[in-house]
């Protein structure tokens, strides 16, 4: 067996298989490249599912890690470090909000939100104990927890995890009509991505998040803002809501928070919505930690300076106007996204969104895929634009 077979079929053997990677195993990767323990390179047009929008050990990102490494990692919150105030301070103000509570992880900053806007619709607007709601979209992805999956749609992440939560009311995304209908007195919140990522890179129509902005204004309702994924450059802004000149009531950031190099998500919000938590009623013993601040910081430094923002915006235009000569060719059928960041639908003759991903694996480019036949390509904001081509090369190969 090679080295490849030998470790897949020990994970096989020791791990649970609640994933279907690809058949490689990377050793090393820098920038967009990634190489396996054969020695043969890949292009890597995933980058994470967005938690690498800079880069494989991005020298800025390194840095910061070791040397903070290198005076303390952990306090818990039981205690301040010396990296916290200005963490929090500065993502406040990238976000333009005065109050960050820091957590870990995607699905724990979205568990967060929801306790947070039930507090909130109990406390602040005066919904009955009990009885708070929160308004969702259909086809959502926001993590995997028992509470998140009660209200997905996504019959993989929901089957066989009953009983549910309830307090949540689905309706489909980009409908304002919907979401309107299902607002009532009781609603505490709307929870919605500004664009559907695990959907397959799903636009909302025009005027829709500002329409969504409008109705939560008028009925008293917390406007929650999902950017895990579409947040942090990807899109060629800070935000995705930004597309729309839309200015949430709450960002959940994740993902390229932590530069691939440690989970790190957030909260972030004005006082009169965060403000409702007091001394004991949520917590996180890794969550804000000193290691966890300081890579985020470096990150909150990369992104004032506009740089990627404005990478992603560019070569994004290059990538859709590339992905789109394929559309009508009768190879692919449809193509959505902003930024660097595109969903792919594959016609079906020419194979399923797996196969295509195992095919690009074999010409050395990784992509993968979601809800059969589509691809999603979102690679690092670093890549170079001949390395872009390139890849974009291999796919019109696969497709051929």
């Amino acid at each position: 067996m090679s080295a490849t077979e030998e470790l897949i079929a020990s994970a096989e053997a020791h791990s649970a298989h609640n994933y279907h990677p690809l058949p490689l195993v990377v050793a090393s990767a820098q920038g967009a490249w990634m190489t396996d323990v054969e020695g043969r390179r890949y292009l890597d047009m995933l980058a994470g599912y967005s938690a690498l929008n800079f880069g494989h050990g991005n020298p800025r990102l390194i840095d910061a890690a070791k040397k903070q490494l290198d005076r303390v990692t952990l306090t818990s919150r039981a205690f301040h470090h010396d990296r916290f105030a200005e963490f929090c301070t500065r993502l406040a103000e990238l976000c333009g909000k005065e109050m960050v509570l820091p957590m870990n992880t995607g699905a724990e900053a979205v568990e967060t939100a929801v306790k947070t806007a039930r507090k909130w619709g109990y406390r602040v607007k005066g919904v009955p104990d009990g009885r708070a709601r929160i308004v969702v979209a259909r086809d959502n992805f926001h993590g995997r927890t028992t509470t998140v999956v009660s209200f997905s749609t996504d019959p993989e992440a929901r089957a066989d995890y009953g009983p549910y939560t309830p307090g949540f009311d689905i309706v489909p995304y980009g409908d304002l009509a919907a979401l309107r209908a299902a607002v009532t007195d009781d609603t505490v919140a709307v929870l919605l991505e500004p664009i559907q990522g695990e959907a397959g890179v799903l636009v909302p129509p025009p005027g829709y998040l500002p329409g969504v902005r409008e109705l939560t204004r008028d009925r008293n309702v917390l406007f929650i803002a999902d950017e895990i994924q579409s947040g942090l450059g990807r899109t060629g802004r800070t935000f995705a809501c930004e597309h729309e000149g839309v200015v949430p009531d709450v960002y959940l950031l994740g993902k390229a928070l932590g530069g691939g190099v440690v989970p790190v998500s957030a909260v972030v919000a004005d006082a009169g919505v965060l403000g409702v938590f007091r001394p004991g009623e949520h917590g996180s013993t890794f969550g804000g930690n000193p290691l966890a601040c300081a890579v985020g910081l470096e990150v909150v430094a990369m992104l004032e300076s506009g740089e990627f923002q404005q990478r992603a915006t560019e070569l994004g235009e290059h990538l859709h106007s590339e992905l789109h000569l394929l559309v009508g060719t009768g190879k692919v059928t449809r193509v959505r996204g902003r930024g660097l960041w595109a969903g792919v639908d594959i016609d079906p003759a020419h194979g399923t969104g797996r196969e295509i991903s195992e095919k690009l694996m074999e010409r050395g480019v990784l992509v993968k895929d979601t809800h059969g036949s589509t691809i999603r390509i979102a690679p690092p904001l670093v890549i170079s634009k001949e390395d872009l081509d390139w890849g974009l090369d291999q796919l019109r190969s696969v497709l051929a």
